[in-house]
């Protein structure tokens, strides 16, 4: 299907009540931007950050080499009422270094992608209720900013790719007015036109002006996801969350966009938070890799070591179940059962009814995040005897 022959406009568009609402939080501010955030050189490689988590900020996995980009302390996401809290997220921790890929792993309803969009404060509140702990990017609270601070730090300092790329772009408008809108808001000191041309031909469209001139449903989908990554790299991203972007598409189509992803962190600088359920990814994707399981992270570590000696049941169960090209075609083995709903997590560990190694003590006391190793946690009461 060509697109149609018409320049795309760049016109200030008014964009309330049609583009889907996170997308509209993020990139589509209706108005100016704020200064709550304040701004750094751009140009070359972006150095080690020097402002970021406060000092007395508690750690279990902090490498060396600086403050973190970002740092969550004790995060709780709940929905509901207080007397009846949907805990969605009951307590995560991590950090996000300069230039550093963070994977978040985990099975559909173990509170990720919860996770990713309260990093920036996407989730609407309420219905949400961020109930305690702490996000802060670059030495600043993200739940103690203000609507203008807010403003610029969705876009221009924390961007996102979303996993379905038809549902968040706005259909009635054509690709190079989104991406343009973007760049307007946020680089006020950019030609928009020209800016645009560039992205689309950044993350690899063969045409990038015919592109913008098209509308989303005119692209096919790896089109469309190409088009979604270049609409969050026009704010100049610091931290791009890649919420499952590959799910949806064919396998040659994933590691285009895999390939190019990692090409654009690269040569951009950026960390990049990637939201996954496939372990298979994380290998060739991340530096450190966190596993979610029903809204707590139950192991972290460098990815390496995570993989090659996993210390949770979990994490096992995770990888026996990526298939394998090479063996004898024995079976995969998955993991029985399926993840409880946030109204009913079970009593002690939360993993205990889905685990092999269960025993009395895992259905009556939950295990803290024992450390492993400096660099590694593992929320298990026998992490010591767990083996891939």
């Amino acid at each position: 299907m060509t697109a149609p022959s018409q320049p795309f406009s760049l016109w200030p568009l008014r964009l309330t009540g049609t583009v889907r609402s996170t997308t509209r939080a993020l990139f589509f501010n209706g108005e100016k931007v704020g200064r709550g955030v304040p701004a750094e050189p751009r140009s070359g490689t972006r150095g080690r950050n020097e402002n970021g988590c406060a000092p007395d900020a508690p750690t279990l996995h902090r490498p060396s080499g600086g403050y973190p980009l970002l740092a969550v302390r004790d995060l709780q996401v709940h929905f509901g009422s207080p007397a009846n809290p949907i805990r969605a997220v009951d307590g995560v921790d991590f950090d996000i270094r300069e230039s550093e890929t963070v994977a978040l792993v985990g099975e559909s309803g173990c509170g990720k992608s919860v996770t990713a969009m309260a990093l920036a404060r996407l989730l609407p509140a309420p219905p949400a209720r961020y109930v305690a702990g702490r996000i802060r990017y670059r030495s600043m609270d993200v739940l103690a900013m203000g609507d203008k601070q807010l403003r610029t730090l969705r876009g221009s300092e924390i961007a996102y790719i979303f996993q379905d790329p038809a549902n968040a772009l706005n259909p009635v408008f054509r690709i190079g007015d989104q991406i343009g809108e973007v760049i307007r808001l946020h680089r006020r000191r950019t030609d928009p036109r020209v800016e645009t041309v560039a992205l689309l031909r950044m993350v690899g469209m063969a045409d990038p002006e015919r592109t913008a001139r098209a509308y989303p449903h005119q692209l096919s989908g790896g089109m469309q996801q190409r088009a979604m990554i270049a609409l969050a790299l026009a704010g100049q991203p610091r931290l791009l969350v890649a919420d499952e972007p590959t799910t949806a598409l064919d396998v040659t189509i994933q590691a285009q966009i895999l390939e190019l992803l990692q090409k654009l962190q690269r040569d951009l600088g950026m960390a990049m938070l990637w939201i996954t359920h496939n372990l298979g990814l994380v290998a060739g994707m991340a530096h450190r890799v966190n596993v979610m399981y029903a809204g707590r992270l139950v192991e972290s570590g460098p990815t390496r070591e995570v993989l090659t000696h996993p210390r949770h049941p979990y994490t096992c169960g995770l990888l026996h179940a990526v298939p394998q090209l090479s063996g004898h075609g024995e079976r995969l083995s998955g993991i029985d059962g399926v993840v409880p709903p946030p109204t009913r997590i079970p009593a002690g560990c939360r993993f205990h009814p889905r685990c092999p190694l269960a025993r009395a003590l895992c259905r009556t006391e939950e295990p803290e995040l024992q450390t492993v190793s400096t660099t590694r946690g593992s929320r298990c009461h026998f992490w010591q005897e767990v083996d891939k």
